[in-house]
């Protein structure tokens, strides 16, 4: 099948997918008459000049197969493409040992997912609870306030992007971000995901998506033991050839797969006191929650156009370098979303976002994150794990030795004279929160952190109307954004050291979000492939 596609199809927001159709299509056959099945492929939303939104499509077409190739296609603005193949993982190879992969996020789901559609029957240790036993912990824990800490937001099957807004959006330039997409699709993921620019499952979806993949994997001859935290691993010389776990089982393992999640402090805690394992403190950011009503957001950004059916809810991405050279940025913006308390340790708050797929919810929700450098915190990882934990302690002891998370007004985090009682509602835990004054939240993070959040929150101002209204919502602490070190690998992507132990995903410190992580896993799940292979 030949394949080709035409970008930058504009019309107005106030169409649909079949006029962009229609509108391609004729341009498609001012070149050949040959061309079938257009599909759109990529479709945003330009809201550059409000008074002018429109839809920005990429729309392709087959060639039919006793047709001959069209000339001169780059004057018509069509582009042939080649359509990535699925990754290749070569089939087991005997007496090498059963593959075992520890953490069922989005790394650890897809390399055991390869590797299970491979023949090699890989076994999966998962501290949480399964999906639907995880999510009833989750509402257990915004009942009670008791927290466990191996089953949260956290830590289970799926990750901690199982409870989020599904994001697949991702900066890398990686030909498997398409087979990630379509993998999610076959298992129950919206369709437009394949299209949509910013495309999202919805954390709704997303409890079945991940039920559906582990029930492939051990259908074909996977296993995965929930309620099993790995306490240590075995190894003769370079080589792993077991992991204890947490019931004091020792399981034997042909090669090791790491995908631990950017949260496993108890386990980056073991593995930085065996001296054998290179780990390097990375940069890493810490902020706010900052939550708008998304109404006021849609209009801010469309416009008039805010109320044409249709339309997704706005989307943002800001950022802004401070006086003193120190960043800012949103991340992981989620439209009619929510704030969720994402604590995984006892004595601390964090928080996090997540929207269902409608994200038809009031609020917008943002994190507002400032850069940490390893300057800012010792250079090493336990110093960096602990700045993080500093920051969680100090909103559980602000907020009454509570999970009810302290949250600020930005006029009164700015110091603001107003009218308070338009305050925005807040989301997180049904609205459990800890009122601060501006100087009471300000003392939650070191005063760098503080003064670039308020210059941030103003800079954003001046780019989103209404960004930095008074009324605005601050919840407190984002702290979790990506994991706080590196397990170092080589071009081999075994861990220094080792033969075969692969750290993959972003407790490893080589992804942020589902999409590139589960991309570090099939490129983990190819690697294990590889090196089993060798030993032949």
């Amino acid at each position: 099948m030949s394949l080709y596609v035409i970008t930058q199809i504009k019309i107005p927001v106030t169409g649909s997918i079949p006029n962009i159709i229609d509108k391609a299509r004729a341009r498609f056959r001012r070149c050949s008459t040959s061309f079938d099945n257009f599909s759109v492929s990529r479709l945003s939303v330009d809201a550059r000049d409000r008074t002018d939104v429109r839809y920005v499509a990429s729309v392709c077409a087959e060639l039919r197969p006793d047709s001959r190739e069209p000339r001169d296609l780059d004057r018509f603005g069509i582009t042939k493409i080649s359509p990535p193949g699925p990754p290749q993982v070569m089939p087991p190879v005997s007496g090498t040992g059963r593959p075992v992969i520890v953490g069922f996020g989005p790394a650890g789901m897809f390399a055991a997912l390869l590797l299970a559609e491979a023949g090699y029957r890989p076994l999966v240790i998962e501290r949480g609870e399964s999906v639907r036993k995880r999510a009833e912990s989750v509402s257990e824990f915004y009942r009670t306030s008791v927290l466990s800490e191996d089953s949260n937001i956290q830590f289970g099957a799926g990750g901690a992007g199982t409870f989020s807004d599904g994001k697949l959006v991702t900066r890398i330039n990686d030909s498997r971000c398409s087979y990630v997409i379509d993998r999610f699709i076959g298992f129950g993921a919206p369709p437009d995901i394949a299209y949509r620019a910013k495309p999202h499952i919805g954390s709704d979806n997303l409890l079945g998506i991940v039920e559906s993949v582990a029930k492939r994997i051990e259908d074909l001859g996977g296993s995965i033991l929930y309620n099993s935290k790995m306490t240590s691993i075995n190894c003769r010389g370079r080589k792993v050839n077991s992991v204890s776990v947490s019931d004091g089982t020792e399981i034997e393992c042909g090669a090791l797969i790491l995908a631990i999640g950017h949260s496993a402090r108890d386990t980056f805690s073991y593995l930085i006191g065996r001296k054998d394992f290179d780990i390097a403190a990375k940069p890493f950011s810490v902020g706010v929650r900052i939550e708008h009503l998304q109404r006021d957001i849609d209009t801010a950004m469309y416009g008039s156009f805010a109320d044409v059916p249709g339309i997704p809810h706005a989307e943002y991405a800001l950022s802004h370098k401070c006086t003193d050279g120190r960043g800012v940025y949103t991340f992981c913006m989620c439209p009619g979303g929510e704030v969720v308390a994402a604590a995984s340790e006892e004595g601390g708050i964090v928080t996090n976002g997540m929207s269902r797929y409608a994200r038809d919810g009031v609020n917008a929700n943002s994190a507002v994150n400032v850069s940490v450098d390893p300057s800012d915190y010792g250079g090493d990882p336990v110093s960096a794990i602990e700045f993080q934990r500093r920051i969680e302690r100090a909103a559980f002891v602000a907020a009454g030795r509570s999970y009810n998370a302290p949250c600020v007004s930005v006029g009164e985090f700015l110091g603001r004279s107003f009218d308070s009682s338009g305050t925005i509602s807040p989301t997180y835990m049904y609205g459990n929160v800890t009122r601060l004054s501006g100087s009471g939240f300000e003392s939650l993070f070191p005063r760098s952190v503080a003064e670039s959040l308020k210059e941030g929150i103003c800079a954003f101002g001046r780019k989103i109307s209404g960004f930095d209204s008074d009324h605005a919502l601050l919840t407190a602490p984002e702290t979790r954004t990506s994991s706080p070190l590196r397990i170092i690998r080589g071009e081999n992507c075994a861990a220094t050291g080792f033969d075969n132990l692969f750290p993959a995903g972003e407790g490893a410190g080589y992804a942020g979000g589902i999409t590139s992580a589960a991309v570090d896993g099939i490129r983990a799940a190819c690697a294990l492939s590889e090196y089993m292979h060798s030993l032949n």
